[in-house]
């Protein structure tokens, strides 16, 4: 049997691939950066806070048609994908622009709605291109990709932010061009270079893999880290604030170093395979092709029909099983309160006395970075050690968010620096984890669809939390101003809020430890599956 190593250019392609993967997922997390301009556009359009709060679930809803990407994603090459989502968020956020900037008259109400739906619907065309094509490429490292990826998309707030402080001194019209132009230049990009490659077919490939991604987190971690340090520098003056930029774009292009490293590396060793090195490869393949197309016999038609957790599923098969739902409702318990702080956080902020709310918003995003970038790489770790399932990690993401809750609840000097770094954290965790989980419980085929699925939660969880719960109850608390809008300020305000979410997160621990408990056996296969491979390569190493 022949050698089925990828040939060097496909390697070199797939890791400049997944380097545009990381860059479109930095500036993918637009959707999150409401707050640095939602009081620009509430004082503009004399909004409640109510009206301004639908707002963001108008943004949140552009999630919901996320559906129409997860069907394209497996009937359309890659960078269609990518195309639409550009194309989609430059209109719908330069729309905002021209009505923040004053360049035209703030436009009605409802067609507002219709520009930041648009905005936020751009991000899931985006998301659902990378992460598909990224999980389907590196399969055996489903836990580090979804980490790197996840943990970028939580950067990306702190990098408009940042800059935009940085070069614009937080000019919302300057902020808001950043959201529309430069997405649409790094998709354009990323449209040569992303796209389905053949997953690698020996261990010692699979490990290159794990040791790249290793280096991937590292550099993620010094961008994060580099990014936090910004944000404590108080007085910055022109010169600090050009070079940290310079500095900030030069460490985002770091991660070139690997498909750099990749091509010279396959340049050296151009010769053919021995054929030791086949022989070597022989009984991996044939294990491999045991465990993807495990053989049924004597399985009935009905058995068929009914897949069992861990094979693949069909969308329907998908939503008629206990797992997903439970999956589905943890999740938007976990990320929908979350998401509704995020989109308050220039409300809650002004209430707490804060002039600048600028600081919490890159706090959650960099934070968040931390919660996705090491759950995934930690879950990864022990389901191969221990088979530990990944919904544990949800469940303790849980406790810990409830715990940031009523710390926010008690509006002590300092809670809300605390709690925007354990929302962050815990948001991250989520969403970093139900990626892979997703796809282990219900396979690869279908991943896109029942990925845009389940983060159907985001803008259900938007109009919960964020547009009928915090905006309700702000405005039962706020004294009107003149214009039409409305203030509050005082611990009060969001006090209720926070002890209902508290309690969402309490109902979200349940359904994390029960469905840990319902899939711990699927995850002891896994560890199985990964531990025999780990044993055959060894011995065919020694051999």
């Amino acid at each position: 049997m022949g050698s089925l190593k990828l040939p060097p250019s496909t390697t070199v392609l797939k890791w400049l691939g997944f380097v545009s993967a990381v860059w479109v997922q930095a500036i993918s997390g637009n959707n999150y950066t409401f707050s640095n301009y939602s009081d620009v556009l509430k004082s503009l359009m004399n909004l409640t806070q109510l009206q301004l709060n639908n707002l963001s679930v108008a943004k949140d809803v552009g999630k919901a048609f996320g559906l129409l990407a997860g069907i394209a994603c497996d009937r359309f090459p890659t960078w269609v994908i990518l195309l639409i989502g550009s194309l989609e968020g430059l209109l719908g956020y330069g729309a905002q622009w021209l009505v923040v900037s004053q360049r035209i008259s703030p436009l009605p109400y409802w067609q507002m709605c219709i520009f930041l739906c648009m905005g936020g619907n751009s991000t899931t065309w985006m998301n659902t291109a990378v992460l598909v094509t990224c999980i389907r490429n590196f399969r055996k490292n489903r836990g580090p990709v979804s980490g790197i990826l996840k943990g970028y998309v939580g950067l990306s707030t702190a990098i408009f932010t940042d800059l935009c402080t940085a070069l614009f001194s937080n000019d919302p019209s300057s902020f808001l061009v950043m959201l529309s132009v430069v997405p649409f230049a790094v998709c354009l990009f990323a449209m040569f270079f992303l796209r389905e490659i053949p997953p690698p077919t020996t261990a010692a490939d699979t490990q290159e893999e794990s040791n790249f991604f290793a280096i991937f987190n590292a550099l993620a971690v010094i961008v994060a880290v580099y990014l936090l340090c910004f944000d404590f520098i108080k007085n910055f003056g022109t010169v600090v604030s050009q070079l940290f930029s310079v500095g900030l774009l030069i460490l985002l292009g770091s991660p070139l170093i690997i498909p750099m490293y990749s091509f010279f590396k396959n340049c050296h060793s151009n010769s053919a395979q021995s054929d030791l090195e086949t022989q070597t490869e022989e009984p991996l393949l044939k294990e491999e092709a045991t465990v993807a197309a495990p053989v049924k016999e004597e399985i009935t038609e009905e058995e068929q029909k009914r897949p069992v957790i861990g094979e693949e599923h069909t969308i329907i098969q998908a939503v008629k099983t206990i797992d997903f739902w439970v999956l589905f409702i943890s999740f938007l318990c976990g990320v929908g309160t979350g998401l509704a702080v995020m989109n308050n956080m220039g409300q809650i902020g002004l209430a707490l006395g804060y002039a600048d709310v600028s600081m919490f918003v890159s706090l959650i995003s960099i934070w968040g970075f931390f919660g996705r970038i090491l759950s995934g790489s930690l879950s990864e770790h022990f389901l191969k050690k221990l088979g530990t399932p990944r919904p544990l990690w949800n469940a303790a993401s849980q406790i810990l968010m409830t715990i940031g809750y009523i710390l926010m609840a008690m509006a002590m000097p300092g809670s809300l620096y605390i709690g925007s770094v354990i929302v962050g954290i815990c948001y991250g965790i989520r969403l970093s984890i139900t990626v892979p989980t997703a796809s282990e419980l219900f396979g690869l085929k279908y991943y896109g669809l029942i990925y845009n699925i389940l983060i159907l939660n985001l803008p259900i969880g938007s109009f919960l939390f964020s547009g009928l719960l915090a905006g309700f109850l702000y405005d039962m608390e706020a004294t009107p101003t003149e214009g039409g809008g409305n203030t509050c300020i005082g611990g009060h305000c969001y006090r209720i809020v926070f002890v209902v979410m508290a309690l969402a997160c309490g109902i979200g621990l349940g359904l994390d430890i029960w469905l840990a408990y319902r899939t711990k056996g699927l995850y002891s296969k896994l560890k199985g599956n990964k531990r025999s491979k780990k044993g055959s390569s060894d011995n065919s190493s020694l051999s």
